[in-house]
C-alpha cells in the first residue's frame, strides 16, 4: 500500500489510503467527542476560578441541550478537519520515473535528475538524496516536521529504476564532528549560522531547523542533529541550489 504506478514508467511513493482515512476519519470523530465532552461539563467548569474563560462556560451552560451538544460536536469536527489538514502537508511524497525523482511535501516539490543522484538512504528518520560530491540535494527529517513514506517502499520503488538505494544508511556517518561553539576548520559564517540552528531546535522552530540546514549547505556544511538536540556537521562540496 502506498506506492503506485504514476505514469507508465514511474512509480508513487506515499501515504497509504489506511493512513489517509484514518487521519481524515480519526481526527474529526476524535474532536465531535471532544466537543461533546466539553459542552458535558460546562456545569463543573463554570464553577472553576480561572474567570476568563467564565464566559464561555455560561454560555455553554445556557444553550439548549440539542444545540449546545451538537453546535460543540461540530466544531470539534471543524477543529479535527484543521488538525487533519495539518497532519497531510507534512506528508512527503515521491515521485519515481527512470530520468528524475520528484519529492513533493506541502505542496511543494522538488526535482531530482538521476545523473546528480550517487545515493539515496533513510536513517535516523531522514530521507536524504546524496550528490557526487557527498553534499545532501535533499533532505525530508521527521525532526523537522516531515512524514515520511516506508523505507521498504522507498527501496523497493527506487531501485525498480536503478536509483542507487544504501540500505546501511548514511555512508558518511564517521566523518561528522560534534559541533561546539567556535568549532575550527568551518567556512566564515558557518559557526553564526549552527548557533543560530542551535537556538531553533531549542525552540521548536522546525521551519527555521530546515532553512538554516540549507543556509549551511550552500557554504558547503552538512549539518544532521539527534533526539537531545546536539549537531553534527561533516564538510561537503558547496552547492548554489541548496
Amino acid at each position: 500500500m502506498g506506492a503506485e504506478k504514476f505514469a507508465a514508467d514511474g512509480t508513487r511513493v506515499g501515504p497509504g489510503k489506511g493512513v489517509r482515512l484514518l487521519v481524515w476519519g480519526g481526527f474529526p470523530v476524535a474532536g465531535a467527542v471532544c466537543g461533546g465532552v466539553l459542552w458535558a461539563l460546562a456545569d463543573w467548569l463554570e464553577e472553576l476560578r480561572w474567570k476568563p474563560m467564565r464566559p464561555l462556560f455560561k454560555l455553554l451552560d445556557a444553550l439548549s441541550e440539542p444545540v449546545g451538544l451538537v453546535g460543540f460536536a461540530v466544531l470539534g469536527v471543524l477543529a479535527g478537519g484543521v488538525v487533519a489538514l495539518l497532519a497531510e502537508s507534512e506528508y512527503v511524497t515521491v515521485d519515481v520515473s527512470d530520468d528524475e525523482v520528484v519529492c513533493t511535501r506541502d505542496g511543494k516539490a522538488r526535482t531530482l535528475e538521476r545523473q546528480a543522484i550517487s545515493g539515496v538512504f533513510v536513517d535516523d528518520g531522514r530521507l536524504v538524496f546524496l550528490g557526487h560530491g557527498a553534499e545532501e540535494l535533499a533532505v525530508y527529517s521527521r525532526r523537522e516536521g516531515a512524514d515520511l513514506p516506508g523505507a521498504e517502499r522507498l527501496a523497493a520503488a527506487l531501485q525498480a529504476h536503478g536509483y542507487p538505494w544504501l540500505p546501511d544508511g548514511d555512508p558518511h556517518r564517521n566523518e561528522y564532528r560534534r559541533w561546539v561553539p567556535g568549532l575550527p576548520g568551518l567556512p566564515e559564517g558557518a559557526n553564526e549560522l549552527l548557533q543560530a540552528r542551535e537556538r531553533a531546535l531549542r525552540d521548536g522552530d522546525k521551519e527555521e531547523i530546515a532553512q538554516l540546514r540549507g543556509e549551511l549547505a550552500r557554504l558547503g556544511v552538512v549539518v544532521r542533529d539527534d533526539g537531545n538536540k546536539r549537531q553534527f556537521c561533516r564538510p561537503a562540496r558547496p552547492r548554489l541550489d541548496a
